[in-house]
């Protein structure tokens, strides 16, 4: 085998609707669960971690993977997994779209220890503005009508 790389990708996710749903008395349930997911698909988990309403995922990716396939998976299998368990009495789903942004080796300590620290993190900063804040810094193009959607913060 001669192919040889190291692609580091940071994904986000939000809850459908935005709604604060994952409980924390089952996050790590959860997030075990995407591990075993990501895991079987052949790729790497580096760091996961999120709040009520979004997950950050750091993977390790072989050059092999569709990423979108993956995240389509994640969610379905995700999804099937806390209605199946009955963790809300709702049903549960991820919504449309994710953010899927690269970093290089030297800024994994950095990443990884900002996916451990969110709940901290988020008590300085909404998700919305974490979000596009990274949009800008990565300088993707956006459009704010393709978004996620986003609950109004209340005043």
């Amino acid at each position: 085998m001669s192919t040889y790389s190291q692609i580091y990708i940071q994904i986000v996710i939000a809850v459908n609707g935005r709604y604060s749903l994952i409980s924390h008395t089952w996050e790590e349930e959860l997030y075990k669960y995407i591990t075993g997911i990501i895991t079987n698909k052949g790729q790497k988990l580096i760091a996961i971690n999120g709040m009520p309403d979004h997950v950050h995922i750091l993977i390790g990716m072989k050059p092999s993977c569709c990423l979108s396939d993956l995240i389509r998976e994640i969610k379905k299998a995700s999804n099937a997994f806390v209605n199946e368990k009955r963790f809300i009495k709702s049903k549960f789903e991820w919504q449309e779209g994710f953010g899927a942004f690269s970093y290089s080796q030297s800024a994994l300590n950095h990443v990884i220890t900002y996916i451990q620290n969110q709940k901290e993190h988020h008590k300085k900063k909404t998700f919305k503005e974490e979000y596009i804040d990274f949009l800008k810094k990565f300088e993707v193009d956006y459009n704010s009508a393709y978004l996620f959607k986003w609950i109004e913060e209340e005043d």
